[in-house]
């Protein structure tokens, strides 16, 4: 059976977990330990060694960025529980990391625990670089360092600086990232979603299937194109022309 420890400041929220797992993953889970702290968490999973966290963001008197940087083999999933935050949530995207938010669903959490135990089974799956994808989100929570996202394609896991990014261009359900250092890398995920994971202040939606790092542009042509460094033409939609001059050259 997988091993699971849930650490959480919130009595009732460990309850509920607890009562997921027992009606979801009676056979497949073993619930060996809870914390209500960074500290006590720290203590029980160097301890049982789990394969699954069930981790809050915000823990008495850190995060769990903190206790997963103090713990040196990470060889366990991990999926963040947090009430809605904004900052939080974006962070824990930019690293491809699952998270739950408070109070949690039921149908969300088998979901999310469901993809867990797949990763778990496969121990040489791509996404299982768990050290490389929580580097990138407490970078991008705290804000020390310049950001990066993950890009998970079908063959690689990529770390990508956002300066590096010129731009995005989505088709469907497929979003290709023009970059620096690695040229084409293509995702699966929507346009939407790409602009969750990436800054708002450098990234401009200036057309429906186009996202423009406005550090890279050069000039704005009257054929209604952006030019960046790369040479590259990027569309201006006619009802984004406004909104987009005003936030890359204002």
């Amino acid at each position: 059976m997988v091993k699971v420890i849930i650490i959480d400041d919130e009595p009732s929220i460990r309850e509920m977990l607890r009562e997921y797992l027992e009606q979801h993953f009676s056979q497949d889970i073993l619930l060996v330990a809870e914390a209500d702290s960074l500290k006590s968490g720290l203590a029980l999973v160097t301890e049982h060694r789990p394969e699954l966290l069930l981790l809050d963001i915000h823990l008495s008197p850190g995060t769990g960025f903190d206790l997963l940087e103090q713990l040196p083999d990470k060889e366990f999933e991990v999926i963040f529980i947090t009430a809605y935050d904004q900052h939080a949530i974006k962070a824990i995207k930019a690293g491809a990391l699952d998270y739950l938010l408070k109070p949690v669903d039921g149908d969300e959490f088998k979901t999310s625990v469901d993809k867990a135990l797949e990763r778990i089974r496969d121990k040489d799956s791509i996404q299982n670089k768990l050290e490389q994808l929580i580097n990138v989100s407490s970078e991008y929570f705290r804000g020390t360092e310049k950001k990066r996202v993950i890009l998970k394609t079908t063959e690689a896991v990529f770390a990508v600086y956002e300066e590096d990014i010129y731009y995005c261009h989505s088709d469907g359900h497929y979003t290709t990232f023009y970059t620096r250092e690695l040229g084409k890398v293509i995702i699966t995920k929507s346009m939407k979603k790409v602009q969750e994971i990436l800054s708002e202040d450098m990234f401009v939606r200036c057309h429906q299937s186009y996202l423009v790092n406005k550090r890279h542009v050069l000039k704005y042509d009257k054929r209604g194109t952006l030019i960046i460094k790369t040479t590259a033409e990027i569309p201006v939609s006619y009802r984004r022309k406004e909104y987009t001059l005003a936030r890359i050259f204002n």
